[in-house]
């Protein structure tokens, strides 16, 4: 416990973020069985939001809006279009290079938090990135990880690379709010957009849930707004290049919940990817090379 402590706070929420991220994916890995929509899944999830976010509001007695409604309506849209962006890219290309397109957000988010944030990349920062790649590579595969390159559609690899932009643009967009409005505030927005947005995609395909089916929706959504809260909490407390670097830990919290939820044992190269991944994170966390270059 004493250890913990003197984790920097901003490092302690973005942990805490990976995690309620990754139990969201497992609640949602969970419903396919249960045959419900992704489009349903999304506005239940949104709608948990919505209600826990306007608790607390009331809770806190602020504007419910905000204060920068223009800036934080644009962190919603950019967010829902980035996570329909990521939908798309795995319906339409091989997990594997979904997966790899997706997690290069952190080096967007880098690189827009050089111009928009006036943030320096500190050489840490991008080891962790680079091993973190590395490591993702070796999880998925790395004899067939880039074997189909060549053959992958242009318009969906676009759509993933914008998914992964717009998911950079909306964590800069976060970073900037974070002094400046209320966490609740700035979560709120995603689920204003994404509901009625997913309502009208969703149509008529509507699917009346299962008793069980609905309460691990409303799991979705809980742990969404604990991967949002615990994302907009870390923005504040450190630099938005060094943090998102640490999302990579969660695909460690996704393997271990694979072991104990659906028995899924890890492959020899997933175990080698997650050794790349925390080392990585792990010299994000301690700044080792940024120590050695002071010196």
């Amino acid at each position: 416990m004493l250890y913990f402590t003197k984790i920097p706070l901003g490092i302690r929420y973005i942990l805490l973020s990976a995690l309620g991220f990754a139990l969201m994916s497992s609640f949602v890995k969970l419903l396919s069985s249960y045959h419900i929509p992704i489009l349903e899944i999304v506005a239940v999830r949104s709608l948990v939001s919505l209600l826990l976010c306007f608790v607390d509001i009331k809770r806190k007695n602020i504007a419910a809006l905000g204060h920068h409604r223009l800036l934080l309506f644009a962190r919603g849209a950019i967010g829902t279009l980035a996570l329909i962006c990521v939908y798309y890219s795995v319906t339409t290309l091989p997990l594997a290079e979904a997966t790899i397109l997706q997690y290069s957000h952190p080096i967007f988010t880098a690189l827009l938090a050089i111009f928009f944030l006036k943030e320096r990349i500190h050489n840490s920062t991008l080891i962790c990135i680079a091993l973190c790649i590395v490591g993702l590579v070796f999880i998925v595969d790395p004899t067939t990880a880039f074997e189909t390159t060549a053959k992958l559609p242009l318009f969906s690899v676009s759509i993933a690379l914008l998914g992964a932009l717009g998911s950079a643009v909306a964590y800069i967009i976060v970073k900037q709010l974070s002094t400046q409005e209320d966490s609740s505030v700035i979560i709120l927005y995603f689920p204003l957009v994404a509901l009625p947005f997913s309502l009208i995609l969703l149509g008529n395909q509507f699917v009346i849930p299962s008793g069980e089916a609905l309460l691990l929706m409303i799991f979705v959504g809980v742990f969404t707004q604990v991967g949002q809260l615990g994302l907009t909490k870390a923005l504040h407390y450190d630099e938005a290049s060094k943090i998102t670097a640490f999302s990579y830990v969660q695909v460690i919290f996704a393997m271990v919940l694979g072991i104990l939820l659906f028995n899924e044992i890890p492959s020899f190269w997933t175990l080698i990817g997650g050794v790349f991944i925390l080392g990585g994170a792990l010299i994000n966390a301690l700044g080792l090379f940024d120590k050695n270059l002071k010196k």
